[in-house]
C-alpha cells in the first residue's frame, strides 16, 4: 500500500504501530443469504448485457461465479465492481441457474 493512500496518519510515536486501513476482507455469504437482482442493461452501441447485482463477498468468489455463469450461458462477460455482466439477454437462463444452485435471485427492472 502506498503512502499516498494513508490519509489521516501523520506520525506515530508508538514503535509497535501497524497501519490499519479499515478495509477488512469481505466474507462471502452463503448462497441462501445472497439477494441477487438480475437486470437487463443497454450499453454503448445498442448492446445488451445481463447484469447480476447484489453479490456480497470476496472478488475471487465473484469472479468464480461469473465464470460459471458465462459457461452456463455459453457467452462472454466480466465481473467488476461487485457486478457480473453477461453479454446478451440471458436473464431466464441466469435466473434458473442461480436458483438451482441455491441462490436467492429474482428479475429486477422493467
Amino acid at each position: 500500500m502506498s503512502r499516498k493512500n494513508r490519509t489521516g496518519i501523520v506520525y506515530s510515536t508508538n514503535p509497535d504501530f501497524q497501519f490499519d486501513s479499515g478495509e477488512s476482507a469481505a466474507e462471502t455469504l452463503p448462497p441462501a443469504q445472497q439477494n441477487l437482482k438480475i437486470w437487463l442493461e443497454r450499453m454503448g452501441g445498442n448492446k445488451v448485457v445481463t447484469a447480476v447485482k447484489g453479490f456480497v463477498g470476496a472478488e475471487t468468489d465473484l469472479s468464480d461465479l461469473a465464470r460459471q455463469l458465462k459457461n452456463a450461458c455459453g457467452t462472454g462477460g466480466s465481473a467488476k465492481d461487485g457486478d457480473i455482466l453477461i453479454q446478451g439477454d440471458h436473464r431466464d437462463k441466469v435466473l434458473v441457474w442461480l436458483t438451482a444452485k441455491g441462490y436467492k435471485a429474482k428479475k429486477a427492472g422493467g
